[in-house]
């Protein structure tokens, strides 16, 4: 089962960099931006991460909370968020649970190999947990204020 724009995204626990585990349905009343991302500290990934980071503070003022999710261990996420002082939350999904749901998994050419990977995704859940937007294929340029745009309208 994949999430689908209009329904309710199901609940999930999810573990975070705070050391503090992100359960969905404590987020009610918040909107939640939760965007996928390939790997930690690479190019794209980096100026996406800077992207949310530099309008936090506008989303906030939006009622929307922002989570990244790699398959990075927390320990990568850690080195990451610290780097580039990300003022949100690095979910680690090892274990694909979250990339399976919202259905980011694709096959990719890296360096000429098919290869199972992460295909940047944002999704917007309004403060019911309800799925109201998604963006599937993202490239980085503009990206965050489209959706900061979104969560304003929400």
């Amino acid at each position: 089962m994949t999430v689908t724009v209009g329904q309710p995204v199901p609940d999930f626990t999810a573990a975070a960099t705070s050391g503090k585990d992100i359960v969905l349905s404590a987020l009610r009343g918040w909107n939640a931006v939760i965007y996928f991302y390939p790997k930690d500290d690479t190019p794209g990934c980096t100026l996406e991460a800077q992207g949310f980071r530099d309008h936090y503070a506008e989303f906030k003022a939006a009622k929307t909370v922002v989570f990244g999710v790699s398959r990075d261990s927390l320990g990568s996420h850690d080195k990451f968020r610290c780097k580039y002082s990300l003022p949100f939350e690095l979910i680690s999904d090892d274990s694909e649970t979250l990339c399976r749901l919202f259905g980011v998994i694709k096959q990719k050419n890296m360096y000429g190999k098919q290869v199972m990977g992460i295909e940047r995704s944002t999704f917007l859940i309004d403060g019911n947990g309800v799925l109201r937007r998604e963006w599937r294929g993202v490239k980085v340029d503009g990206h965050v204020a489209e959706v900061l745009a979104t969560a304003r309208e929400l």
